[in-house]
């Protein structure tokens, strides 16, 4: 008979983790494994990727999740490889081959065209066999099932573009992007500017927002490392909101801004804002002002302020 599972007894973790993101597992088993390695009561990711992907996969624990929807509309930078005259039914190269063309020689000149063709604000078809919902249920699923959805074509940003063979049929494609790009369906794309059709073979996110892969851990290292050391790898909640304004607050507005009341004040307007208590210095949540009135929009609670300061009572807040 096997022996009991032991269970595993969940404790509150705030904070940002940057993980790699393994070959081969999805957003969310990577963020159960490191939830799991945390002990962490509550924890969520600021986005998938798909399992045929790797690299910065923000993962936000309790706190933090109250401000990883901001984080979707991030601009990402990717290093994909595509490989040149071969389409596959997912664009990638887990789907099967529909087609396989002969590759043309191309020319620096020819290149650098459909480079600049593709920079700058571009419409892109989202693919079948993506997450996109549709009356409750992602595309993939459809596509699963063989059936084709009506798409509707979308624009998005490619803010920066750099292409480069690596070798006749391989082409390395690095690219900053807005929210919404799908960089298969860019793949593909420029594959068909090129005349021969191309497919994803590997595809690595090393940015997203203001983290880089060079600031992440992977599994197996955080899998090595002690629990405290795990810890002192989050960062903080605030570092969700690089691009916000930060403001602070003395004792008894503070108190106020946290029961969800609006603060009179000589604030510039601003649509972002990071609002801090001020002795000690602690993030109570986000807000906008307007016409000198700062108004609450997310709040952490008085008690997740507490365990993130390692204090015991909210008057010290």
């Amino acid at each position: 008979m096997n022996a009991p599972r032991t269970r595993v007894q969940r404790r509150p973790v705030h904070g940002v983790l940057l993980l790699d993101k393994p070959l081969g597992l999805s957003s969310n088993d990577a963020l159960q494994k490191a939830k799991w390695l945390l002990r962490a009561e509550k924890a969520g990711h600021t986005g998938t990727l798909d399992p045929m992907a790797t690299g910065v996969l923000p993962l936000c624990f309790g706190a933090a999740t109250k401000f990883s929807q901001l984080h979707l509309d991030a601009d990402k930078r990717y290093e994909a490889v595509a490989e040149l005259g071969v389409r596959t039914s997912t664009g990638d190269s887990e789907g099967d081959v529909i087609e396989q063309r002969d590759v043309p020689a191309i020319a620096p000149e020819r290149l650098a065209e459909v480079q600049a063709q593709f920079t700058g604000g571009i419409v892109q078809v989202p693919p079948m066999h993506s997450a996109l919902k549709k009356d409750g249920k992602a595309l993939y699923e459809y596509a699963r099932a063989g059936v084709e959805i009506e798409r509707e074509p979308r624009t998005v940003r490619v803010f920066e573009l750099q292409l480069s063979l690596v070798a006749p049929t391989l082409l390395k494609i690095v690219a900053q992007v807005s929210k919404g790009t799908y960089i298969r369906t860019l793949g593909e794309d420029i594959g068909q500017a090129l005349g021969c059709g191309a497919h994803l073979r590997s595809l690595r996110r090393i940015a997203t927002g203001p983290f880089d892969a060079s600031q992440c851990l992977t599994l197996a290292e955080l899998e090595a490392l002690s629990e405290s050391d795990r810890m002192s790898r989050l960062l903080p909640v605030e570092s969700l909101l690089p691009g916000h304004v930060p403001v602070t607050l003395g004792t008894e507005d503070a108190a106020r801004f946290l029961s969800g009341l609006r603060r009179r004040g000589t604030w510039r307007d601003a649509e972002q804002i990071a609002v801090f208590g001020e002795a000690p210095r602690a993030l109570l949540g986000t807000a906008h002002a307007k016409a000198g009135e700062l108004i609450p929009s997310r709040l952490l609670s008085p008690i997740e302020i507490q365990q993130i300061l390692g204090v015991a009572e909210p008057e010290n807040v």
